[in-house]
């Protein structure tokens, strides 16, 4: 369960015992539709419907390894899909709240991430570029799709000291990238890695 995928994940560098722990507790199968199940231990993308994929996991621990979380931190997860980012933040953090556009997928999700036993994270449909302000602030963002920039309600619901990270949309690919709230602002930290994603849609997109 997960052996795989936690041996591609430490042979690139990720050697965080807490987030390794958490890929080998998290079986990707649960959170795939059926018919890829036997896909779950590649480190590939998996297509889940509306024209989304499920990223491949070295990609969502590397998203994740950047957050530098703790376990009394509370994040804010923009493009649920089917659950697994969120299931290994749960691992990782106090309080996950995640927001997804579709419906559908975020009923796949919540009932992947309690047939998993994941109680710390909840499930919103909604437009991810708006936040959700009635849970703000935030000690971390992750952003599972590209812009151009990160929209201004997540700046605002980040803590002072606060991490996020987010692709950027920048020609041939998207750039994942590692920002920190200074000051009332985002100082961008490093690049996490480029890497291919969909658009983020959205109000504030």
């Amino acid at each position: 369960m997960g052996r795989n995928l936690v041996e591609i994940i430490r042979q690139m560098g990720m050697t965080d015992p807490r987030l390794l722990a958490a890929v080998a507790a998290t079986p990707r199968e649960h959170f795939v539709p059926p018919r890829s199940a036997g896909r779950a231990e590649q480190d590939t993308p998996i297509p889940i419907g509306h024209g989304q994929p499920t990223s491949q996991p070295s990609l969502v621990a590397q998203m994740i390894d950047a957050l530098m979380l703790t376990d009394e931190d509370t994040v804010l997860e923009i493009g649920t899909g089917y659950g697994y980012q969120t299931a290994l933040l749960a691992h990782l953090a106090d309080r996950v709240y995640s927001v997804e556009r579709y419906a559908d997928l975020a009923e796949h999700a919540r009932a992947n991430l309690a047939a998993v036993g994941v109680t710390n994270a909840e499930v919103v449909v909604g437009d991810g570029t708006a936040g959700l302000p009635e849970h703000a602030p935030f000690d971390a963002v992750v952003v599972s799709a590209a812009a151009a920039a990160v929209p201004a309600p997540l700046i605002e619901q980040l803590v002072e000291g606060g991490r996020l990270v987010m692709p950027i949309a920048a020609g041939v690919a998207d750039i994942v990238t590692l920002y920190a709230k200074r000051h009332g602002r985002l100082e961008q930290q490093r690049t996490v890695t480029p890497a291919q994603f969909v658009p983020l849609v959205g109000k504030h997109a």
